[in-house]
């Protein structure tokens, strides 16, 4: 007899399948003599849409609301259903004794597992495989030390729990929402918050009132001094009379040094990657939106093999990875990072726990270089720049600290302090592998030697001044950062929710955060200006339609404690969905009997060319659209879109604006250029490039996705006027 072991991709079946000596491969499955390796692709199957329930629940009607199921059903994807048969055919052979659960060791990698075999009916004893990384030794460690699978049943109802109250309260919320107001609105336990806090940054910036501020400064001694408050150490005085009297009664007086002190600091290189803070930086240095970087990761994942698994939200390696950092430093050793890696391999690798901390290891470690060696001329440039930011990293967490002494002065000048800082470089450590990079920071400056009691001439006092700022708008990057951790957005001051949604990562997961960012751009709740992200009307009303408890990020914390304790075995699934169903019943009342209006602020004079009724503006994410008001049509068209293409003058991007049949590039400084004459410049500036070229280099740019999957879900719904 022999066993069956269900990983949750195919990279992580493969490996475990060499590791147990599996070679033969059959349809959607690895074979072995003792082993059979096979897989799902994320989950095979979900919950079941409303109308699978009910034939009526087909028409969004908000009278039959809530849709409350009496018995909840399961249904094969259908983009993944040929897998889904592959596996089920191997659960039911006569020669398979057993099922180990291999999917990845958290909640939502049971729930994988879990459904598959709830839905095909299998009933075969399970054991499960709990590892936290894939390597050989992990594997085979976690092969000898296998559990049994119904220890982790409460794991599993933590799961479904959480699956089953998402489908009630999103699905239904959403529904009523579009009903009651006649509008494509969507809300959710994730989407909703994430939107508030849009909203709450956009309201302190229009709060927001600046101020004048000054301070004073002198060059004296070759140092650049700054005058400081005795009491608060603040550079800065609201008073500008204050400062003007003080500048000119300081005039002419000598400055005298009070105070030397030197000290040695280091500082030590950040962590390794996590995929929040990749995407974060992404954002940063190249302006990828989340889920751009986290389509690059999982090529270079799946398709390069040269990175490890993206989304996770550890930034730690386990010990069992340590021995193979020098294999993994042999595959980066080319290209730029030749420079940097021969002095490590060179040396013992000494780990710390500032990057390996078992403890600290989730279902997945930080993202690391693989033992697969780069091969630059198959990637693109975007692959290159992801990669890039990654090996660095990792070299960056192997070298000694940045050491440095910092000196710091003070002065008196007229009964005033004065001050200066500066920075003596003693070993470069870690940032040498940012010096070819542009990553590193500025060179810190350092101040010449100068003495207690030192008597000098300051040269002439300046007054500086400037006004406070607002806080910045958003980007993808700030954004992921909040989502991470929306504490300052909680009301609430309850220690436990606040503990809660710190524990489990804040709104979303690293997994979900893309997506979701990406959903309120395709609603057009939100859109981008430059890199900054701005609520749209439609998401302003939505704000002050959807019931209050939706907007909190206390939503979340509380679902997650409750979760927390299904999953310890403290408390049960069942009064937990039953108390979602309660809450699901009232938000649908609140809804129904809410005295708010949706209004189309943004309405064109376009007719739509399908069913006549005037074109809604919108702004997507890359592009300008016109969408046809009416759902049940669905209509939509690009009319400009933001390209990878220069202005000549100004070197901005430009619009790609579509009017008729032309097509033309419009900069923002004015400049206009036909998409024609636009070819013919670049077959002459690119020397030879041919038409080809031109025609990859336009089809490379970015176009607007305009299909979305609540989109289609609306697509033929019919509503009471």
């Amino acid at each position: 007899m022999k066993s069956l072991v269900l990983a949750e991709k195919p990279s992580v079946a493969r490996d475990i399948a060499r590791v147990l000596g599996c070679r033969k491969n059959i349809s959607g499955a690895i074979e072995g003599d003792r082993y059979v390796v096979t897989w799902a692709l994320g989950h095979l199957v979900t919950l079941a849409d409303p109308e699978g329930y009910d034939k009526k629940y087909k028409e969004w009607n908000l009278d039959v609301l809530p849709m409350i199921p009496k018995k909840w059903e399961l249904v094969v994807i259908g983009q993944t259903s040929k897998q889904y048969h592959h596996v089920k055919a191997q659960l039911f052979r006569k020669d398979i004794s057993e099922i180990i659960i291999a999917t990845d060791a958290g909640r939502e990698g049971e729930l994988v597992a879990r459904w598959i075999l709830d839905k095909s009916g299998c009933r075969k004893p399970i054991k499960r495989l709990w590892i936290s990384s894939v390597t050989d030794k992990a594997i085979r460690e976690g092969f000898s030390h296998l559990k049994d699978g119904r220890n982790y049943n409460p794991l599993y109802h933590a799961a479904l729990g959480r699956a089953k109250a998402d489908w009630l309260v999103g699905i239904n919320a959403t529904r009523a929402l579009t009903c009651k107001y006649n509008a494509q609105l969507s809300c959710g336990r994730v989407q909703t918050p994430t939107l508030a806090i849009i909203a709450a940054r956009e309201e302190q910036i229009r709060s927001f009132k600046p101020e004048d501020y000054y301070g004073l400064t002198c060059l004296a001694g070759g140092v650049k001094w700054t005058w400081r408050h005795k009491k608060s150490g603040s550079t800065r005085s609201f008073q500008k009379d204050f400062i003007t009297s003080l500048r000119q009664d300081l005039q002419g007086k000598s400055l005298t040094v009070t105070d030397v002190q030197k000290s040695a600091k280091k500082t030590y290189a950040p962590g390794l990657y996590d995929l929040t803070e990749l995407q974060r930086d992404a954002n940063q240095k190249f302006g990828y939106s989340a889920k751009e970087t986290l389509n690059i990761m999982q090529r270079l994942y799946e398709n390069h093999k040269v990175l490890t698994y993206p989304r996770t939200d550890s930034r730690y390696i386990g010990t069992d990875v340590v021995p193979t950092i020098k294999e993994r430093l042999k595959a980066c050793n080319q290209g730029p990072y030749k420079a940097y890696i021969p002095a490590l391999l060179r040396s013992e690798i000494r780990p710390n726990r500032s990057f390996v901390d078992d403890k600290k290891v989730s279902d997945h470690h930080a993202i690391i270089p693989t033992e697969e060696a780069a091969i630059f001329s198959n990637m693109t440039n975007e692959e290159r720049r992801i990669y890039d930011l990654v090996v660095r990293r990792f070299l960056s967490v192997l070298y000694p600290p940045f050491e440095y002494e910092q000196t710091s002065l003070k002065a008196d000048l007229g009964g005033e302090l004065f001050a200066a800082e500066g920075q003596t470089v003693l070993s470069k450590g870690w940032k040498t592998v940012y010096e070819d990079a542009d990553a590193a920071e500025k060179e810190p400056k350092a101040l010449p030697a100068l003495k207690k009691g030192s008597v000098l001439a300051p040269d002439q006092i300046t007054l500086t001044s400037g006004k406070t700022t607002p806080p910045a708008r958003f980007t993808e990057a700030t954004l992921l950062s909040a989502m991470e951790n929306p504490l300052q957005y909680m009301e609430s001051k309850d220690s436990k929710e606040r503990k809660a949604l710190t524990e489990t990562g804040g709104l979303g997961t690293v997994a979900t955060r893309a997506d979701i960012i990406e959903k309120l751009f395709h609603s057009f709740l939100i859109e981008k200006k430059g890199q900054e992200i701005l609520l749209t009307s439609k998401g302003k009303q939505l704000l002050s339609l959807v019931p209050e408890d939706l907007k909190k990020p206390e939503l979340t914390a509380r679902w997650e404690m409750e979760l927390s304790d299904i999953a310890k075995g403290k408390s049960q699934e069942e009064p937990f969905i039953r108390d979602i169903e309660s809450y699901t019943q009232e938000l649908i009342q609140e809804i129904r009997t809410a005295e708010g209006q949706f209004r189309h602020d943004n309405l064109t004079n376009t007719k739509c060319p399908r069913c006549g009724k005037r074109m809604l503006a919108v702004n997507g994410k890359n592009s300008r659209l016109l969408v046809c008001q009416d759902r049940e049509c669905g209509y939509r068209e690009t009319i400009a879109r933001l390209s990878n293409a220069r202005c000549p003058n100004c070197h901005k991007k430009m619009e790609l604006l579509k009017k008729g049949g032309q097509e033309t590039f419009v900069c923002s400084c004015g400049y206009k250029e036909k998409l024609d004459a636009f070819k013919k410049r670049r077959e002459k500036e690119g020397a030879g490039v041919s038409k080809k070229d031109v025609r990859r280099y336009l089809n490379n740019q970015k176009e607007e996705s305009v299909g979305n999957t609540f989109a289609q879900a609306l697509s033929g719904i019919k509503l009471d006027k």
